[in-house]
């Protein structure tokens, strides 16, 4: 007799909307578990729907809701402009499916707290995508900051900053939720929580608009912690391309470049300098989409209730807002 234990059924995702991440990232990912199944591409344009379904062998939906409603989808990914993901993340809860929402969760505390408490009274997943948190070079990271590779830690520096992108992108647009601290400001302010811990608070924040933008396209933070050590995060998109951080500590410095968004073959390289000399740490490979999808397939089997880091990552974003406001509508 088999001893072999069945395997559980994939879990039917629905994937709202025909957004670049899904399409480059995401769509693929899902594609090439076994735990996930991809049963239907709803989308406004119903030929873009159709383009994408046909690609990876499932149903078309023309609008959202039908997704909603199909008693075959266990679960959807909502890749949708910021701006939308209150609305259709819980009209995903409310129709009893899990969820996988791009980041920011949404655009407010409030409405995060809202969200994340419909989740854990309907026990559904409810899982932030942001997927750097999955790679295992910063696992390695703490791992250095627990062995005292650099001694305690006094300060950390973090930065994400993208070139200037198209003129119509929405991420150039107020009305769907765009701006500099919504896009790339999310990942130094996650790298600090994952990092530092969830006892932050931000001390400072400053918000600019470039010349002819209706949206913040340059900011910075300084947040700190309870021991005392500070983080000074920057962000942008209109910047010469970074995506980086570096920890100090009493007896030396780790770097990490390549922090956010490695691709799956990239070897990470972690630079570590203190009283023993400087040495690079080269790690495996590790493709932290694949990951991200696995842990939201442990998250939905389980009924696993929202990471706690979504809420406090929530409220540092609106906390740099609320400190940045005076000077956010000066262009510079």
């Amino acid at each position: 007799m088999s001893t072999t234990a069945a395997r559980p059924d994939p879990v039917r995702i629905a994937v709202l909307g025909c957004a670049d991440i899904a399409r480059r990232r995401m769509l693929p990912a899902f594609a090439a578990s076994p735990d996930v199944e991809i049963t239907v591409v709803a989308g406004r344009s119903a030929d873009r729907a159709k383009e994408l379904a046909d690609r990876f062998g499932c149903r078309a939906a023309t609008g959202y809701e039908s997704a909603l409603a199909d008693d075959e989808v266990r679960a959807v990914y909502v890749p949708l402009p910021a701006s939308l993901h209150a609305t259709w993340v819980e009209r995903a809860l409310l129709a009893d499916k899990h969820v996988l929402a791009e980041k920011p969760l949404s655009l407010s505390l409030p409405d995060s707290r809202k969200l994340t408490a419909l989740a854990r009274e309907r026990g559904l997943a409810l899982m932030e995508n942001v997927m750097f948190v999955h790679h295992a070079q910063h696992a390695a990271v703490r791992k250095l900051l627990a062995d005292g590779a650099i001694g305690e830690l006094r300060a950390f520096q973090a930065a994400f900053t993208v070139p200037r992108l198209a003129a119509e992108d929405i991420r150039y647009r107020p009305e769907l939720g765009g701006g500099a601290l919504t896009d790339t400001g999310v990942y130094p302010v996650r790298a600090a929580l994952h990092l530092l811990g969830p006892d932050l608070e931000v001390a400072g924040a400053h918000l600019a608009r470039g010349t002819g933008f209706a949206v913040d396209t340059a900011g910075a933070a300084l947040l700190r912690d309870g021991r005392g050590v500070g983080a000074q995060l920057t962000f942008g998109l209109d910047h010469a391309y970074r995506n980086s951080y570096e920890l100090w500590g009493s007896t030396g410095r780790i770097t990490v470049d390549r922090a956010f968004t490695p691709p799956a073959d990239h070897r990470p390289v972690l630079r570590l300098e203190n009283t023993d000399g400087v040495r690079e740490v080269v790690l495996a490979p590790d493709d932290q989409v694949a990951n991200t999808v696995a842990a939201f397939v442990t998250a939905v089997r389980t009924q696993a209730p929202p990471d706690a880091a979504i809420l406090r990552q929530a409220a540092l974003l609106d906390a740099v807002r609320g400190l940045a406001a005076p000077g956010e509508g000066t262009e510079r």
